[in-house]
């Protein structure tokens, strides 16, 4: 048994860099740490009772969160050996074997679950991601997830939306100044929102998206030259009329109410993006097993 080529890792590893690496480690310390001691397999088996257990996929899935099973059981402290049978993004069929571990008992069987609620999780929200990319095929619309993630999960969510195929909006509320329906509320409008915005930053003021949730805020959005306007719970003919009135150069954004049964239909009016909560929040979890061999 050897480890894995790095090629299925490099998203991974390119994504998880600096902060989301940091959250990532953390949460991982925090899943171990929340199942405590393994009583019940410290009880039955030695330290040296070396074993070795696969990863199986129960269902049909796109696959997303394999290199954590080395690190998982990096931060266990034990020797292993492991081998990934699949690339990470790959779809998948049921009774596929995704990866074997050779270590300890004791250490396979403390991290079991925490290896398959990440994998599982993760494999879920990329496998419905996946589903939305495949209904905008054909549109020039780029599908984005959004904050409704999970806490402390965000960064490893917003992971697994990349493997499934789409691309991530902003991963923390410092990557874009976003103007959304309390703030306009609170500060009298569009105009004063953006018009503080721009006095608070000067020359170095990030870019700007405003949610606009009627078409007379569209237009306003529009004079203010904003970077990107989102077009908040409108209905596609609403959403025609809206793009027709955004000047060229300001990016649209579609959001709220988004499903698989209407994303088509958005798509093919052509905002550049279409934004969707469920894909995080809503995803099913894909469901895997481990299989630790018996002794023989």
């Amino acid at each position: 048994m050897s480890g894995t080529d790095a090629a299925p890792q490099s998203l991974f590893e390119s994504f998880f860099q600096a902060e989301a690496r940091m959250f990532l480690l953390a949460g991982v310390r925090i899943a171990l740490s929340e199942d405590g001691k393994d009583l019940t397999s410290l009880g039955i088996f030695s330290d040296n009772d070396i074993a070795v257990a696969h990863i199986v996929a129960k269902q049909d899935t796109v696959v997303a969160g394999l290199p954590l099973v080395p690190l998982i059981l990096e931060f266990a402290g034990c020797e292993f050996e492991h081998m990934l049978n699949v690339d990470e993004g790959d779809r998948i069929p049921a009774g596929t074997m995704v990866a074997a571990i050779q270590a300890p008992a004791t250490h396979i069987l403390r991290t079991e679950r925490v290896i398959l609620n990440y994998l599982g999780h993760l494999s879920g929200i990329a496998t419905l991601t996946s589903r939305y990319v495949a209904a905008l095929k054909g549109t020039r619309t780029t599908l984005l997830d959004t904050r409704k993630t999970l806490p402390g999960l965000r960064y490893a969510e917003k992971y697994a939306v990349l493997v499934g195929g789409a691309q991530n909006h902003r991963k923390n509320l410092s990557e874009m100044l976003m103007v959304k329906d309390n703030h306009i509320d609170r500060a009298g409008g569009i105009r004063e929102a953006v018009t503080a915005l721009r006095n608070a930053y000067g020359e170095d003021c990030p870019p700007i998206e405003v949610e606009c949730r009627t078409l007379d805020e569209v237009a306003i959005a529009s004079e203010c030259l904003v970077s990107r306007i989102m077009l908040d719970n409108m209905d596609t003919e609403t959403i025609a009329a809206a793009l027709a009135r955004i000047p060229a150069g300001i990016e649209t954004e579609a959001s709220g109410n988004v499903t698989l049964e209407n994303i088509a239909a958005i798509g093919a009016i052509g905002p550049d993006f279409v934004s969707v909560g469920r894909i995080t929040h809503s995803a099913p979890c894909s469901d895997y097993s481990m299989r630790v061999a018996a002794q023989g």
